[in-house]
């Protein structure tokens, strides 16, 4: 039986549920989300508590059923609490700021490059060089951050560009030469 299938989904108090007709829908402080689901599988709430259950052993269900339950369980988690991924600016001169919603990004090219958030997800700039990308939607946060990132990836040399907090870039050695070995003299 699927380890993650079977855990119980706990709903924090004000999160309202329903799941009927393969739409699971839930509503809660920060906002509503719906998740379609396989019409094969059922989400019962017992309680404070919502569990998925499979009909049969078979390859199908199993592999529905932890991708169901994981996706539920990140709905009722992004209306309650909401999501959030940090950034992080490395090198010289580079920099952000918010112009409105959109984020104004001063990053080495000739040109500010600026992002418009898609509805659903806010930017924020604490510092100058730190970004969080927030929302309810875990799969568009996720995305929003990893384009932002994409503007300027970190590079293997330097380390310099967007990098989300905590990433560890592994950097290339540079030429020997410009080391000190064996060169002009």
């Amino acid at each position: 039986m699927s380890r993650i299938g079977r855990q119980p989904i706990a709903v924090p108090s004000g999160v309202t549920v329903n799941a009927q007709d393969g739409v699971f829908s839930v509503k809660g402080p920060k906002g509503e989300l719906t998740v379609p689901y396989n019409t094969e599988l059922s989400i019962k709430q017992d309680g404070d508590q919502l569990i998925v259950e499979r009909p049969s052993d078979a390859q199908k269900h199993r592999a529905l059923h932890g991708l169901t339950r994981t996706l539920v369980a990140n709905a009722v988690k992004g209306v309650s609490d909401g999501y959030t991924i940090n950034l992080e600016l490395r090198g010289v001169g580079f920099r952000a700021k918010l112009a409105g919603k959109a984020l104004e990004l001063t990053i080495g090219y000739s040109h500010p490059v600026v992002i418009d958030p898609p509805a659903g997800v806010t930017f924020a700039v604490p510092e100058p060089t730190r970004i969080d990308v927030s929302g309810i939607d875990k799969q568009l946060v996720g995305q929003v951050a990893a384009n932002v990132r994409k503007v300027r990836k970190p590079d293997a040399y330097h380390g310099k560009g967007v990098r989300f907090v905590g990433e560890q870039i592994s950097l290339k050695a540079g030429k020997a030469g410009a080391t000190g070995g064996k060169g002009k003299k």
